[in-house]
């Protein structure tokens, strides 16, 4: 649904994507991952037709963002990350007036504002004025603009910008309600909405893809195949040194981090032995979790892919 090919962005003399290249296929829920002037706005700009590329070509739906912006923004809806809104309208009638913009009826732009409402969790605020609502509900309102046509492709910029943790948990399950019919590619910097949400994450660096894998998989494929032990004895650490091309960091109170400098066929099965061999008793020995922060801070420290 969403094709970027060889993208380029250019400010000036700056460019802020460069050589950009991937898919987003239908019922796919992908997470736009990035540190502040990667690119990543400035991409989804291109996509939801607010900005024409510079170099190489975006379609949304086969439609060519250049050539046929109408047909592709009819298939899309779109949350920039400062969402534009009227103070002076109430939540319905800006619900409503965006209905009628996308072409609804008067009719069915009532009915699509109800709908909104309802999934959004606005049914609190609907007669109040945008100018009295709360950040975190202002972001519900662009989330229900954004559906309001009930478009097949999803672009969200920061979603959960201004929310709260209980509106999060519903956003998130909103994210996922959607991405079972639709695509939906969003930027967060909350890392671990985007781990709890995406099943692919989009790693960009000064304008670069550095990643672009399942989560699952990239989070194993960083991970380096790191193990964590943990055990009681106090000669722990002097016993799990011995071992060689091994990197060992206590976690904490009888826990221990075991990195390979070198890859290693079977990892535990050595770790245990050398265990065994000094009568260490290990009460644990499991692969060592990586987090999607640890992934992103290696990922845009380095520039380059994993």
């Amino acid at each position: 649904m969403i094709e970027v090919d060889h993208l380029t962005q250019r400010y000036g003399a700056f460019e802020a994507v460069r050589d950009l290249s991937f898919e987003v296929s239908a019922g796919q829920i992908v997470g736009f991952l990035g540190p502040n002037g990667a690119g990543k706005s400035t991409t989804l700009k291109v996509i939801s037709t607010q900005l024409a590329p510079s170099a190489g070509s975006v379609r949304v739906g086969g439609h060519d963002v250049l050539d046929a912006p109408f047909k592709a923004r009819s298939l899309l809806g779109y949350l920039p990350e400062r969402c534009p809104l009227y103070a002076e309208m109430t939540v319905r009638e800006h619900l409503e007036w965006i209905g009628r913009l996308h072409g609804l009826s008067r009719a069915d732009s009532r009915s699509a504002a109800d709908r909104e409402v309802q999934r959004c969790g606005l049914r609190e605020v609907a007669a109040r004025g945008i100018s009295e609502l709360s950040k975190g509900y202002r972001q519900r309102v662009g989330i229900g603009c954004a559906l309001i046509h009930e478009p097949p492709v999803l672009v969200l910029d920061e979603p959960m910008s201004g929310l709260d943790p209980n509106q999060v948990l519903e956003i998130r399950g909103l994210v996922r309600e959607l991405g079972r019919e639709r695509t939906v590619l969003f930027s967060s910097h909350v890392l671990s909405e985007v781990e709890a949400t995406c099943e692919r994450a989009l790693v960009v660096h000064r304008g670069r893809i550095v990643a672009d894998e399942a989560i699952s998989s990239l989070l194993e494929r960083v991970s380096g195949g790191g193990l964590e032990v943990r055990s009681e004895d106090s000669r722990a650490p002097e016993v799990l040194a011995t071992l060689p091309d091994v990197e060992l960091q206590e976690l904490g109170p009888g826990r221990y981090g075991l990195e390979p400098t070198q890859a290693r066929e079977d990892f535990g099965a050595e770790v245990f032995a050398c265990a065994a061999s000094a009568e260490l008793v290990l009460s644990e020995l499991a692969p060592r979790r990586v987090t999607l922060e640890q992934v992103f801070a290696r990922l845009t420290q380095a520039g380059e892919p994993a």
